[in-house]
């Protein structure tokens, strides 16, 4: 009897701990992350495209960093390039970005504000001394505004804009800029805080390799991946083919399965948006990042290239190779 009642105390007991640990675990699990709250934009209609500064960028001349003074911070981990935090001489933090990279991805950036993505706000600077790190040349200096939350990543098979055109022409974008490094990581929100309402910018915050080639077999394309390299970007085919209505793009990189649902529409509208940025203002784009002059021509007139082709995109009508 005595044994009997030891027993259910001590099932009681183990039944009323198991229940007490389980509530704590409850209580000390991770809380979800709170819900971005804004409106989502990922482009914007721009007034004149034709007007559009592609030399100074989003940033225009009064986001400059001032040179006259640059103060080492800290070290940023991650990515494939070099980077350092550091402050100018009017006391505004950048990270600055070292090696092949800065080029290309200062060039893409005016390519895609040019035509009205949101994005981030960079410069090319042809020289730089970093204290205690050293001088380097050709180094892209990112801004990191005070009023700029850097909410976390965004995804390109899960975002507000999937099947808008916005999000059709931005596709057409990283295959016209030969951008295969399409992870989720190179995304970012940013969260700018207002009056009434706050703006979420869905911003491709790594564009570094671009300009360069990937083949489109997979496996074979992470062999054959280059970046900021104009001469094979030149050579680089854009499309395949046309079938029905359904573009196919030459594209070797990750993330190549959102590439599969664009139409032919989607590529006029785009097109459309280039066709209205000058020459001029495609060298512009090349020149900001200091660039040769051969560099520059070259890397323009394959640019003003796609977007004929795009323009010239028929439902039906095959382009290139079976």
């Amino acid at each position: 009897m005595k044994t009997t009642r030891m027993m259910r105390t001590l099932l009681l007991f183990a039944l009323m701990l198991s229940l007490t640990s389980i509530e704590t675990g409850l209580a000390k699990s991770k809380k979800k992350k709170e819900a971005l709250t804004g409106t989502p934009i990922l482009w914007q209609r721009p007034d004149n495209i034709s007007s559009r500064d592609l030399f100074l960028g989003p940033g225009g001349a009064a986001m400059r960093p001032d040179l006259r003074r640059i103060t080492f911070i800290k070290e940023e981990k991650g990515g494939y390039s070099k980077k350092y935090r550091v402050r100018d001489g009017s006391g505004r933090e950048w990270v600055v970005k070292i090696g092949k990279e800065a080029q290309s991805e200062t060039s893409a950036i005016r390519l895609l504000w040019g035509v009205g993505y949101v994005t981030e706000v960079n410069y090319l600077v042809p020289r730089v001394t970093i204290p205690g790190k050293g001088t380097f040349a050709n180094v892209r200096f990112e801004a990191r505004p005070d009023k700029w939350d850097r909410a976390g990543e965004w995804k390109w098979k899960r975002n507000p804009f999937i099947g808008k055109p916005e999000f059709q022409g931005l596709k057409i974008m990283m295959a016209m800029i030969n951008n295969w490094d399409l992870k989720d990581s190179n995304n970012v929100i940013v969260k700018l805080r207002g009056n009434n309402s706050d703006a979420l910018y869905y911003v491709i915050s790594d564009l570094g390799a671009t300009f360069g080639h990937a083949s489109t077999t997979p496996l074979f394309w992470r062999f054959t991946r280059s970046r900021n390299n104009p001469e094979k970007y030149a050579k680089s085919e854009f499309f395949k083919k046309v079938k029905g209505d359904r573009v196919v793009l030459h594209f070797g990189g990750k993330n190549s399965g959102i590439m599969k649902d664009i139409s032919v529409h989607d590529a006029q509208w785009m097109g459309g948006l280039l066709s209205q940025l000058s020459d001029q203002q495609l060298r512009d784009a090349f020149r900001a990042a200091n660039y040769q002059p051969n560099q520059i021509n070259l890397l323009a007139r394959t640019v003003r290239e796609r977007t004929n082709e795009l323009l010239s995109l028929r439902p039906n009508v095959q382009i290139g190779r079976n």
